[in-house]
């Protein structure tokens, strides 16, 4: 299957969708923020299919990071999530590079689909 970026800086959070997505045979690399999620895909030299990240966390945002990494690997595919108003409108002017913003909260079966989507596009 995939192999995927899970950057979110909510531990529960990162740790269920981690299980929600090896649950369809993902191989699945976690980061607590920006930052530590832009040192596990230079380590790995771009090499993941799809980076799924959360918008609002401390030090490096969602935002930042897809711009970063679009940037340094032009054919990653990126899915950002929120659970915030002001941050999906952030998001709104990133279609070039962002396939899709999930709202939080969503299902785990909401995520798995979404995920199965971006990997097919």
């Amino acid at each position: 299957m995939a192999r995927i970026l899970l950057v979110d800086d909510e531990d529960t959070i990162r740790g269920f969708l981690k299980r929600g997505l090896e649950l369809d045979g993902h191989a699945v690399v976690t980061a607590i923020d920006g930052s530590d999620g832009l040192d596990r895909l230079t380590e790995a030299s771009g090499d993941f299919d799809l980076m799924l990240t959360d918008i609002r966390m401390p030090l490096m945002d969602g935002i930042a990071l897809a711009l970063a990494a679009k940037r340094d690997y032009p054919d990653l595919t990126i899915l950002l999530m929120t659970g915030f108003a002001d941050q999906r409108e952030r998001a709104r002017g990133l279609d070039a590079i962002v396939l899709d913003v999930l709202t939080k909260p969503f299902s785990l079966a909401d995520l798995r689909s979404t995920v199965k989507r971006a990997l097919a596009a």
